[in-house]
């Protein structure tokens, strides 16, 4: 097997991070102490969605300032033995072709039954026309084509809130 492409795509991704770190004013701390563990620890590298094209639709809505929120299933953190996101945590979003676009940084997480999503949540995603029916249509058929547990209108969902810190 050929290493280079994911090589080449970890080198990116930790370039992204040095100069987004920087953007960001993140461990501004360091200028006064010296670097710390933290500064050498690349946060997780994800995209939105389940296809290229979601992912590139989803993140131009983050990019746009539209998009400040996003829903998995929970299941899918227990198959994949994933934690959830906490407050305070930065990730670095991917586009359709793996490449680093964006840092943001977790403010709110929850879990809630899919059927008790809220408007505000539904209007924080910013996708179609930001409304609950919208929401819930498109991810009922979302989590029916990709989830790991399927769907069901009691699922457990995760529900977080970011801000886009860079770009």
């Amino acid at each position: 097997m050929n290493d280079e492409p994911m090589q080449g795509r970890d080198a990116e991704i930790e370039a992204f991070w040095i100069d987004a770190r920087i953007r960001a004013g993140v461990n501004r701390i360091a200028v006064v102490t010296g670097p710390s563990p933290a500064d050498s620890v690349v946060p997780p590298a994800w995209s939105f969605g389940a296809t290229p094209q979601q992912a590139d639709r989803l993140l131009d809505l983050v990019l746009d300032g539209v998009k400040t929120a996003t829903a998995s299933a929970l299941c899918d953190y227990e198959t994949d033995d994933d934690p959830l996101p906490e407050p305070g945590e930065l990730s670095i979003v991917l586009d359709g072709a793996g490449h680093p676009r964006a840092l943001l940084a977790t403010t709110d997480v929850r879990v809630v039954p899919f059927d008790e999503v809220d408007a505000d949540h539904a209007a924080a995603e910013g996708e179609g026309d930001r409304t609950l029916a919208y929401w819930r249509r498109e991810h009922e058929r979302f989590f029916r084509e990709h989830s790991s547990g399927g769907f069901d209108p009691r699922m457990p969902v995760v529900l977080e809130h970011f801000e886009r810190l860079v770009p």
